[in-house]
């Protein structure tokens, strides 16, 4: 998530400074063809173009809405789990008491049991996050080489790269008994066989008289609802926005551009001897508007992706991570995750 109120024009540059360069190439190509060989069957009324673009226009409007939706859908889902995260703790440390066993247990044993089963909740959250970034076929990173190469960098300067985050297996060493981690990270899903372990304890607590009947309720309820906000970010991540909106969209901006600098060419013809080279400029710059219309939505429709748009879940799970050691008591409280170059993840 970029956390800057606005773009600097490096910035900008930066994302979009090879498309200028081929823009350029091309209003000029097609000046020069048109000008010099004298194509003057090439040349395109405005009106036609205009209607085109217009066109154009309301279909990539379309799909920058319906990817911004996808983002900010996975924004609520994430605000959700923080939510539920803390219910979860306070629930955990509220609920599992000596109030309804006959053998009491410590002070010590109480705390272990709260500890085990937030811990082990700060492990899911940090085994979704990392399933949440497999990628998937439709993502940048997973297209051709020039895209792919494209991608490794933007993930270097603003992207994944940037967090330095340990390997998820490292975080399951310190949230997850040892007993549990070999059989958990060997599942298929672990995030969904944490949760079902988690229902295992209560289970346990309940047998144990630990809970009654209503907090065992109260408490798998939000375990359900783990299940469900974790099932909604896989929706998300699992079904891309449908090819028909996300590839057509592409295909009608680069038909766009392609007629673009005909037309313009045309348009300016008959202003001066100079009209047709003056277009060039102009040319460059609306094409590059819409091409970066496409651009924003293209990089905006997967928010799992690990680039500079995701949803900053390991800042995010470091929030719920900080709250839940809070509630524990403890002392050695890491810091929040903090933004590089403007990008927090």
């Amino acid at each position: 998530m970029y956390v800057k109120k606005n773009f600097s024009l490096f910035d900008i540059l930066r994302f979009s400074g090879g498309h200028i360069i081929w823009l350029t190439l091309y209003s000029i190509l097609v000046t020069v063809f048109i000008e010099f060989f004298h194509f003057d069957w090439l040349h395109i009324p405005w009106l036609p173009l205009s209607v085109i673009g217009t066109a154009v226009a309301f279909y990539v409007g379309f799909k920058n809405n319906s990817a911004y939706d996808r983002l900010w859908e996975a924004r609520k889902i994430w605000g959700a789990i923080i939510n539920s995260s803390r219910m979860w703790g306070a629930n955990v440390k509220a609920y599992v008491s000596n109030q309804f066993t006959d053998a009491e247990l410590s002070k010590a044993e109480l705390h272990h049991i709260h500890k085990k089963l937030m811990y082990r909740h700060i492990a899911w959250l940090y085994t979704l996050r990392s399933q949440l970034l497999i990628p998937t076929p439709w993502e940048h990173i997973n297209q051709n080489k020039h895209v792919k190469r494209v991608t490794e960098k933007r993930m270097e300067r603003f992207g994944i790269n940037l967090s330095n985050t340990v390997p998820t297996e490292q975080h399951l060493k310190e949230f997850l008994p040892p007993d549990e981690i070999e059989r958990l990270i060997n599942y298929k899903n672990t995030a969904t066989q944490i949760i079902d372990q988690q229902s295992q304890d209560l289970k346990e607590l309940r047998r144990r008289n630990l809970i009654d009947d209503f907090r065992h309720m109260e408490l798998q309820k939000l375990l359900n609802d783990f299940y469900t906000h974790q099932g909604k970010c896989e929706r998300i991540k699992k079904f891309p926005l449908p090819r028909q909106y996300g590839s057509m969209s592409f295909v009608f901006v680069g038909i766009f551009i392609f007629l673009l600098p005909i037309g313009m060419v045309s348009a300016f013809h008959d202003i001066s001897t100079y009209g047709p080279w003056v277009s060039i400029p102009f040319t460059v710059l609306i094409g590059w508007v819409y091409l970066m219309m496409e651009l924003v939505g293209d990089y905006s429709e997967n928010p799992f992706e690990g680039l500079g748009n995701d949803i900053p879940m390991l800042a995010l799970t470091r929030v719920i991570e900080v709250d839940l050691k809070e509630m524990l008591g403890e002392t050695e409280i890491p810091g929040p995750v903090q933004a590089v170059d403007g990008v927090l993840m």
